[in-house]
């Protein structure tokens, strides 16, 4: 036996083409400084859109405020406006009770005189209803009979419902927006959750999943109307 067959091959160490320690620990420790760097952007900027958020829930609420009370008002005001017609039809029945019984009573005189106390739109009506055959069972029955606050009832009941509807849509939007605060909070939860992973992948995943979520809140607030 020779003296190079009797002396015992030097095995490779088995960790040689591993970094050093201390290389992979700067690695880590880059590692967290991004990502503590990419949390505190994430979480500065998510706190601007959720107050953003909450700004804008409470201008939208302040609007729906605005049209609940024009819609009470306008509701009032065609109440009102209904009342009067009311009265005036009241009115025009009593007249017109007046002139039956005169026309029963074959008295011309007071025919003549209850004409001349017809209202304007009993008195357009009554002309229209003797023109057209009086077909209708007496002037109230036909198209032109509009007693006075009629149409402006109409118009003040629509306004109403208009600006009924134009509330609860703003109260949608105000909505919207707090449900937004609450997809910003759970991307400021995400985020501080990546901070205190103890392994940089599970940091890395929060992250991302953070990121992917605050997109996702983004887009969803540029579909949004803006009031400022």
């Amino acid at each position: 036996m020779t003296a190079e067959e009797s002396t015992p091959q030097t095995a490779a160490p088995a960790n040689a083409d591993r970094p050093p320690a201390a290389e992979v620990e700067d690695h880590s420790t880059r590692q967290r400084s991004v990502i503590e760097v990419l949390t505190v952007v994430i979480l500065s900027t998510v706190a601007i859109l959720t107050a953003w958020c909450g700004f804008e829930a409470s201008k939208w609420g302040g609007e729906m405020s605005i049209a609940f009370s024009q819609a009470s008002s306008a509701r009032i005001q065609a109440t009102n406006a209904d009342g009067t017609a009311r009265d005036a039809r009241m009115f025009d029945l009593v007249i017109w009770a007046n002139y039956v019984q005169a026309v029963a009573n074959d008295q011309p005189k007071l025919q003549a005189y209850i004409e001349t106390r017809f209202t304007p739109a009993f008195a357009k009506a009554f002309t229209a209803w003797k023109d057209g055959g009086r077909v209708e069972s007496s002037p109230f029955a036909n198209p032109a009979y509009v007693p006075e606050g009629t149409l402006k009832a109409a118009e003040l009941n629509a306004t109403a419902d208009a600006k009924f509807a134009q509330a609860l849509e703003n109260n949608q939007r105000g909505d919207n927006y707090s449900l937004l605060t609450v997809l910003f909070a759970l991307v400021l939860f995400l985020a501080a959750v990546a901070q205190r992973s103890r392994t940089t992948k599970g940091s890395w995943a929060l992250l991302g999943l953070a990121i992917t979520v605050a997109l996702a809140g983004v887009a969803i607030m540029f579909s949004f109307p803006i009031k400022i």
